[in-house]
């Protein structure tokens, strides 16, 4: 018999698969991203149904099979709730987990952008932090943490723009996001990032489309 094994990391997609079951991407610590099926999940009182959505973040046991997991059980530590609530916020957190999923790759080490995921979902629900703000830490940092980006920003942008740009690539995690800008110096970090993401970007995010669509009819 299989031995099951047990990763720890959070479902960055979830979607129907067959009659009853679901079909997860997982972005975990150990196996990079994977991706796993909750069967039967969909049936109501399935003990798989709550813990296969999108965002929950915990322990997960699979087996693991030829081509994907099957999930046999889950002990999630954060479901993150305020999201649910927050319309936004869960705009934004939807765009965050696309990124994760666009970067993830099977068997990498991908426990920094686990991490970092974690956090930057955590930093949507501080009242005190815009979530502008905490998408643009993100995506500068998970370029970051994938190798694509500039020491400096790509583009002249006042001070605190710069020191904004150099904190974000060199600060511990758990440090990222304390701090907040002025309204000029987060456009001209804003500016940096786009021209970032342009050079080393190569497809455009659905998830990202809605979100803007929200904000700009706010």
């Amino acid at each position: 018999m299989r031995e099951a094994l047990n990763l720890t990391g959070m479902v960055i997609k979830a979607t129907p698969s067959g009659e009853s079951d679901r079909r997860l991407v997982i972005l975990t610590r150990e196996r990079g991203k994977i991706t796993a099926f909750a069967r039967g999940a969909r049936r109501p009182g399935s003990m798989l149904m709550g813990v296969s959505r999108a965002f929950v973040f915990g322990q997960f046991r699979l087996y693991e099979g030829r081509e994907a997991y099957s999930l046999q059980s889950a002990e999630i530590s954060n479901y993150f709730p305020e999201l649910t609530g927050d319309m936004e916020a869960a705009c934004y957190g939807s765009y965050f987990l696309e990124l994760a999923d666009y970067y993830g790759r099977e068997n990498a080490d991908c426990e920094e952008m686990l991490l970092l995921l974690y956090q930057s979902l955590r930093a949507l629900a501080k009242p005190s932090l815009p979530n502008s703000l905490v998408k643009l830490v993100y995506e500068l940092r998970v370029m970051v943490a994938n190798g694509e980006y500039t020491e400096q920003p790509p583009v002249p942008v006042g001070e605190s723009a710069v020191y904004a740009w150099e904190y974000i690539v060199a600060s511990p995690m758990e440090k990222l996001y304390t701090f907040v800008l002025t309204e000029q110096a987060q456009r001209e970090l804003e500016t940096a990032v786009r021209v970032n993401q342009k050079r080393f970007l190569d497809r455009e995010f659905h998830s990202l489309e809605i979100l803007r669509a929200m904000v700009d009819g706010a």
